[in-house]
């Protein structure tokens, strides 16, 4: 490839540069540890998932456990260990479904396609994943096909407006130019410089899988006892409230700081890389 290519191509590093603030370190230390107990959860937790520990419901912290007991007795610690690798883990699970649907839906039939997200999106996303969960069952999969194909509609939407954004820029023209195929274009030119904003989007759809899917399990389609999900932590132990307990509190405190801290890193990504942009712009 010739000289006078490389600088028609401004392609960099989407993490070049990139300075921590200490809300970015906070943040970052925050999943870190989210991330550690969802890796080594069953080493740490002192009981099982679905373990009844006590006789006593509703105990107070400290008694009967560490953060106390649910509405079963059993260790809310414990599950709350176990809830995070199934809330992070299906949060993943269904936003990469989601990136990948937006994927596939282009190529020639692109218009057909936009029509039909379109559609979806016409309704609200909760009520949409509502009625097909409804319809199919509450398993793992429906549940996981369900949520990323909600979330691949804003994907595509994303996405489609990156491609058509970068996909007129001279550096593409002129690889046009020079008969490069268009495989090539996509994975050499068009998504190189696209990266950044699409790792901001996967953050906040990350995010928002959190959400809906804690969601969807407090209102008892999601994640069925006697898994651990967070979400479902609130629904059945909100009972609890009434009674002084905290246990249906700190599970909604730990899906508060988890996405907190997700958009706490997306917000310090999006700013770094507009700073960057505008001392780009400077120097030329």
């Amino acid at each position: 490839m010739s000289d006078a290519t490389e600088i028609a191509t401004p392609r960099a590093s989407v993490f070049a540069g990139l300075r921590l603030t200490w809300t970015a370190v906070l943040a970052g230390s925050v999943l870190l540890f989210w991330l550690i107990l969802a890796l080594f959860g069953p080493w740490i937790a002192p009981h099982g998932e679905a373990e009844i520990i006590s006789g006593t419901t509703f105990a107070p912290i400290g008694e009967g456990g560490l953060l106390g007991t649910d509405k079963l007795g059993r260790d809310v610690f414990s599950r709350l260990i176990y809830g995070v690798r199934t809330t992070l883990l299906l949060a993943l699970i269904t936003t990469v479904i989601s990136f990948a649907f937006a994927a596939i839906l282009k190529g020639w039939f692109d218009i057909v396609v936009s029509r039909i997200v379109e559609a979806f999106m016409a309704f609200p996303s909760t009520l949409l994943a509502l009625v097909v969960i409804g319809a199919f069952g509450t398993s793992i999969t429906v549940l996981v096909l369900t949520v990323g194909l909600v979330l691949s509609t804003s994907v595509f939407r994303v996405s489609r407006a990156l491609g058509y954004d970068i996909g007129v820029m001279d550096f593409v023209e002129a690889a046009r130019a020079r008969g490069e195929g268009t495989w090539w274009i996509l994975t050499r030119e068009i998504l190189p410089n696209s990266m950044a904003p699409l790792i901001a989007e996967f953050g906040l759809r990350f995010t928002f899988s959190i959400l809906f899917l804690s969601g969807l399990s407090f209102l008892g389609l999601g994640v069925q006892e006697p898994a651990a999900d967070w979400g479902l932590m609130v629904q059945e132990n909100v009972g609890g409230l009434f009674l002084g307990s905290s246990a249906a509190l700190i599970p909604a405190a730990c899906i508060a700081s988890l996405t907190v801290s997700m958009n706490l890193l997306v917000d310090w990504f999006q700013q770094r890389q507009q700073g960057e942009t505008v001392l780009e712009k400077i120097d030329q």
